[in-house]
């Protein structure tokens, strides 16, 4: 089956419409099949482990995402962006990103959401060509990434890690220039961060990113491959 063909609008969803539901958490113990995952993400939809629920299936009331347009570069940003003898790439390491996002230290976490089940849920997805990576390296040392999904055009972040200071930062530019020359204008962070709004991301309502969402499908970019 065509990626165009498993992304297919006409796909019946076994979710809820996220429009309908009050609150962040439109579904509670579905699966992690690769299906299960495509037709999550086609519908706004992402799963996020909670400790004591049945699998929660999330489409926050609100929304954050990243317009390239509105991205930030700061000056100490810059300096790195010039300085670094880091060298960049996409998808040649998706494995070890995960795995180094799952043992990342998160003081604001206790543990972290990136269970096996979820490594191996991803793993699969990664196989099918649907969730992707970038990298940054020091040599051949792996001392960044950042992974995500591909819902038919538009790149949902998951999560990143870093070794090295800016590294993180570094990858996620890469990331943004190899998805704006394909014609990509935004991606989807499910969450703001402080980081990632200091580099320009904001909250959207769930309408409004459901209808952009919707838009971009649309278009149906290739944003890998």
């Amino acid at each position: 089956m065509k990626a165009e063909d498993r992304w297919s609008p006409g796909q019946p969803s076994q979710f809820p419409d996220p429009r309908l539901v009050r609150g962040d958490i439109v579904a509670l113990g579905a699966d992690l099949t690769t299906d299960t995952l495509r037709d999550a993400y086609f519908h706004g939809i992402f799963p996020w482990p909670v400790e004591g629920l049945p699998l929660p299936w999330f489409s926050p009331r609100r929304r954050a995402i990243l317009d390239f347009s509105d991205l930030r570069v700061d000056r100490t940003l810059r300096r790195s962006l010039r300085r670094t003898t880091l060298s960049f790439t996409i998808d040649t390491a998706f494995n070890r990103v995960i795995e180094g996002c799952a043992s990342a230290s998160r003081p604001e976490q206790e543990g972290t959401w990136i269970l096996p089940e979820i490594i191996e849920a991803y793993l699969r997805l990664n196989l099918q060509g649907e969730a992707h990576s970038a990298e940054a390296w020091d040599g051949g040392r792996l001392v960044a990434g950042v992974y995500g999904v591909d819902a038919a055009g538009l790149f949902t972040g998951e999560s990143m890690f870093h070794l090295q200071a800016d590294a993180s930062k570094l990858a996620l530019l890469h990331l943004v220039r190899h998805l704006a020359a394909r014609g990509a204008e935004w991606i989807d962070i499910q969450q703001l961060t402080p980081h990632m709004a200091r580099l320009g991301a904001r909250e959207i309502s769930r309408a409004a990113f459901l209808e952009r969402l919707a838009v971009t499908q649309a278009k149906r970019l290739v944003l890998f491959g």
